[in-house]
């Protein structure tokens, strides 16, 4: 009699004895799953596996579409492969270098191999990107998709790894020395080997949806839209985005840092305390420069605004500090404290109280005493008490002087609704972002929402005692309301700051991989801590003493010399 193992398929909410040795695809096919889109990979046990995963014990199994977070970015990996191969094939003595996402696609750059006796000061200019380079690389992209190529996870020595990357990629840094693991698995597409953080798709065939573009000086790969994956998304301009992924790109040259590996050696040689040292002054330098900005226009009001745990609050304080020293009073009011009473809070379509929602913020008050303060009244302003939910005043007055500017920092700073009859001359905008500008490596970027998530999963459980499980469960509310409420307005911004540190996910490893590791799991977030948690493998921890006070990143991991 074959033997057999028991598995619970969420799908269905069904049990089944199937056959041991049984493969995804062959699970998916036995209980004809149908899912809104192409099934394209599974959580087994709440980990991401891919559907060639064989099954020889008992396992809770959840079959995916591209819909879900897991089951896109296995796509967009896979889809990066095949253009990485496409380039191969096409142009072997280049590079892909994938290097941020950008209007809701990936910003690609080529880049030439260089050899082993080449200096990296003698890098070569990289190769132009011609509008027939573009067409022939989509064509051979749409021609391996054709072809449905499998892919294979294969898995050796990690000597013998990097010997095979070094040979390809000629003196690629390798990544594969920061796991420390005896072997190490890579992927392999015919005679194309890569390496990718996670799991991928079976075969070239599944995917359908994609687009390849020129974009600035390179290449933007155009991916399936995240509710319905069977369109592309919306293209959106992004120059003041660009801008500041490029500026900090060159820092990185300066600093001779692209990659992750990059970074974990110049740590091991003791070069980090040069890094913080140089990060937090070009933090610092790019901060007065805004506040001289300010001081030369002379507005009314600055608007500060950006995504949850994006660090606008320590850029506001640090603001106010060279304001002061260009002779300005600044007068910092945040907009949590014109929140309405948690009751009065609108709710989401799940029934939950939806605190991104710009109506969560007391508008017509808000309003009245923005009006009153232009006006040169004396108002008692409010103080939002998130313990109990409710707005309370403690006798804190404020009336503008002749030197005044009013700072407005908050989530919704940059909409235009909550303060619609101003006039534009009278503001200044600033966006603060954390743009992470440091790869794990050419082929695998560093999602910019990973850096906010763990400050967010840090702070929170420093100092709102909440788990990492519930931060994480907070996450997808959170990230709907920025794309609705934030992120549509980034662009109206006179200036763009952002606020990550080179350094960071060194520093967060400490503090988050203990945090992670209670997430049970038996849990939906469980996925979710494993991916952070194989993420932050790839970082080499340093310590923190000699991060300044007055960091971004003190704000999360503690020992901030400001109040917040």
């Amino acid at each position: 009699m074959e033997p057999t193992i028991t598995i619970y398929c969420k799908n269905t909410h069904t049990y089944h004895e199937v056959p041991r040795g049984i493969s995804l695809i062959e699970l998916k096919d036995l209980l004809k799953i149908q899912l809104p889109y192409p099934i394209i990979a599974a959580h087994v046990n709440y980990k991401v596996e891919n559907l060639d995963f064989l099954l020889y014990k008992p396992k809770d199994i959840e079959f995916l579409d591209a819909s879900s977070p897991s089951g896109m970015r296995a796509y967009v990996r896979t889809l990066n492969m095949v253009l990485a191969c496409a380039i191969n094939e096409l142009y072997p003595e280049t590079d892909l270098r994938i290097e941020h996402p950008i209007s809701k696609g990936y910003y690609c750059t080529l880049q030439w191999h260089r050899s082993k006796e080449e200096d990296v000061d003698d890098e070569k200019e990289p190769p132009v990107v011609t509008e027939e380079m573009v067409k022939a690389i989509k064509q051979r992209m749409q021609q391996i998709i054709h072809e449905d190529r499998p892919i294979y996870e294969e898995e050796k020595q990690t000597k013998e790894v990097i010997r095979m990357f070094a040979e390809r990629y000629n003196n690629e840094s390798s990544i594969f020395e920061a796991l420390g693991n005896p072997y190490c698995r890579y992927f392999r597409m015919g005679d194309f080997i890569d390496y990718y953080t996670n799991v991928l798709l079976p075969s070239s065939g599944y995917i359908h949806v994609f687009d390849l573009e020129s974009f600035q000086d390179g290449l933007l790969l155009r991916i399936p839209n995240r509710s319905n994956p069977t369109i592309l998304e919306d293209s959106i301009p992004q120059d003041k985005m660009f801008s500041i992924f490029r500026e900090y790109n060159r820092w990185n040259k300066l600093l001779r840092i692209n990659n992750v590996n990059d970074f974990n050696i110049a740590c091991k040689q003791n070069k980090s305390f040069g890094l913080i040292k140089l990060a937090e002054a070009l933090h610092e330098k790019k901060i007065a420069q805004i506040a001289d900005a300010i001081a030369e226009k002379r507005p009314k009001i600055v608007f500060i605004s950006g995504a949850s745990s994006s660090g606008k609050t320590t850029f506001s304080k640090r603001l106010q500090i060279q304001l002061l020293v260009d002779g300005i009073r600044p007068e910092v009011l945040s907009m949590d404290d014109y929140f309405v009473n948690r009751v009065d809070t609108p709710k989401d379509e799940h029934g939950e109280y939806d605190f991104e929602n710009v109506n969560a913020v007391d508008l017509p008050f808000f309003r009245q005493q923005m009006h009153d303060l232009m006006e040169g009244k004396e108002v008692e302003l409010p103080t939002y008490d998130f313990t109990t939910g409710m707005r309370v005043f403690k006798g804190r007055k404020l009336k503008l002087q002749k030197d005044s500017v009013l700072v407005i920092e908050g989530l919704h700073a940059l909409n235009p609704c909550i303060l619609p009859d101003i006039e534009r001359s009278l503001t200044y905008k600033i966006y603060v972002s954390a743009l992470t500008t440091i790869n794990i490596d050419n082929h695998n970027w560093i999602p910019t929402t990973d850096i906010r998530l763990l400050r967010r999963i840090v702070r929170d459980y420093k100092y709102r005692n909440f788990s990492a499980r519930e931060t994480i469960a907070r996450c997808p509310s959170v990230v709907r309301g920025e794309q609705k409420w934030v992120y549509p307005f980034q662009e109206e911004a006179d200036v763009m700051f952002n606020s990550a540190l080179i350094f960071e996910f060194a520093v967060l490893k400490r503090h988050a991989e203990p945090i992670l590791q209670e997430v049970p799991k038996f849990c939906e977030e469980y996925s979710e801590a494993h991916r952070l948690l194989k993420f932050l493998q790839y970082f080499v921890p340093i310590p923190e003493k000699e991060i300044p006070p007055t960091s971004f990143l003190r704000e999360f991991v503690g020992g901030s010399s400001f109040r917040y």
